[in-house]
């Protein structure tokens, strides 16, 4: 299999919140290229399998948009937020950041990231990982503040727990990264076990 030295590694993704945790963990992409798919869901999906199929179909597409290229490696990853078999997109608009905050709040939810790693040799290897966590119950200041703040745009579930509403979740079981966008402890054991040097 081609070594790290002679591979370049392409991040199927736009989000600064991966390339800020891949970097923290020495790994910096020879590529961005963000994967434009279709992210709807399929009928009856739950969001564990849909976080994964997100993850693949993101290489999947960008294996095939440099298909005339070799020694690459690509790292596509999707993160959702779910509440039983409710999935919290990205909030199109303050009204639902609002629902999916007032949805949450008091209540336990669950942050899902698939990730999926293409060697140069075109294998695919993936998985899904989970953390649960509770967030307390917001007054009707804490909500018009943090909506006002605006931080809920563009991500998912309406809030970045890296961010003002790390304030409001009162516990977290598994992985902070993933919360944030991508699990750091499985990225990296993904991308060795497909021989990428980290």
């Amino acid at each position: 299999m081609s070594s790290s030295s002679k591979s370049s590694l392409i991040l199927a993704s736009s989000s600064p919140r991966r390339l800020e945790l891949l970097v923290s963990f020495g790994v910096t992409p020879d590529k961005i290229i963000p994967a434009d798919i279709d992210e709807s869901l399929v009928d009856g999906e739950l969001p564990r399998p849909f976080a994964l199929r997100m993850a693949i179909e993101k290489a999947q597409a960008i294996k095939q948009a440099i298909k005339n290229e070799t020694g690459n490696y690509i790292l596509a990853g999707d993160t959702i937020v779910a509440m039983g078999r409710r999935i919290f997109s990205k909030p199109e608009d303050e009204a639902q950041a609002r629902k999916f905050l007032g949805l949450m709040s008091g209540r336990s939810h669950r942050v899902y990231s698939g990730i999926c790693v293409v060697d140069p040799m075109g294998a695919f290897q993936s998985r899904v990982v989970e953390t649960r966590l509770k967030m307390k119950r917001l007054s009707k200041a804490e909500l018009d503040t943090y909506i006002a703040s605006n931080e809920w745009r563009g991500k998912a579930g309406a809030y970045g727990i890296q961010g003002v509403a790390g304030a409001y979740i009162s516990q977290i079981i598994g992985s902070y990264s993933n919360v944030v966008g991508l699990p750091v402890y499985e990225t990296r054991n993904l991308l060795k076990g497909a021989g990428y040097e980290c």
